[in-house]
């Protein structure tokens, strides 16, 4: 994963920014006084956000030099710890966390169910499992650091033959933000014009790293030139819901052990 994938707070990336920051408000909820596991915490910025209600918080991303940086960052906060891992498995014990969180991370890895196994194995009995990830029918193109991304039905079926105590919600946006992605949908389909071979669905994602970065740099910049909302969305331009999941552009899954 490039630093492109880890949601950075800048002008032009505010709307993808504001859309992470969501999901860490809305756990806030769940994690009041918790000991809370952060898988995927990336550059540690909902981590930190959490580590004020929670009792206790761990992250862990698979980057070294990013976990380093974390804790570096973020060594005033008594109650957070940064640590190292490739995932799956979750370097923890059975019933090790009240609940564990996932956001925009389980699309990135090659083996998804063994991860939400072992997201309900370190729970403890009653834990809660929050995780987002983007919904498949939404993306008009491939992002080269996505393994997979799910439909609402995969991701029902998925957890079905793990649990039966969760459920799908869907993150929407309001009128500012679908405008800011039908703008965004108009650049991409201008881009995949010139593809008519669609070579960014057939070759290597190493191969497509570089220019879908410099493509989507080049757009978030234009975007925001010409929306002038673009840098005022925030967190509250966004919400769940629980009808029309296909129309949304996250899936939003709470499971209980």
């Amino acid at each position: 994963m490039s630093s492109h994938e880890r949601a950075h707070h800048d002008e032009a990336n505010n709307v993808t920014y504001q859309r992470c920051q969501y999901a860490y408000e809305f756990a806030v909820a769940y994690i009041e006084g918790k000991k809370v596991l952060d898988v995927g915490c990336g550059n540690g910025y909902g981590t930190a956000l959490m580590a004020k209600s929670a009792r206790e918080i761990v992250g862990l991303d698979y980057d070294a030099e990013t976990v380093e940086q974390n804790k570096k960052a973020y060594s005033s906060l008594s109650n957070i710890t940064f640590k190292q891992a490739f995932i799956p498995p979750i370097p923890f014990e059975e019933a090790s966390f009240d609940v564990i969180t996932a956001f925009q991370f389980i699309e990135h890895i090659e083996s998804r169910k063994e991860f939400l196994k072992e997201c309900l194995r370190v729970l403890r009995p009653g834990g809660i499992l929050l995780v987002t990830t983007p919904n498949a029918l939404k993306s008009l193109a491939r992002n080269p650091f996505h393994v997979h991304e799910y439909t609402f039905s995969e991701m029902d079926a998925e957890l079905k033959s793990l649990s039966t105590n969760f459920e799908l919600q869907g993150l929407n946006g309001n009128e500012s933000v679908n405008q800011y992605y039908a703008e965004n949908g108009k650049f991409v389909r201008m881009i995949l014009k010139w593809d008519i071979f669609k070579l960014h669905q057939r070759l290597p994602a190493g191969l497509l790293t570089k220019p879908y970065n410099l493509i989507t740099n080049l757009m978030r910049k234009k975007l925001k030139e010409n929306l002038s909302q673009t840098s005022g969305i925030s967190t509250k331009d966004f919400f769940l819901q629980k009808e029309n999941l296909d129309s949304c552009w996250d899936i939003y899954l709470i499971a209980r052990k």
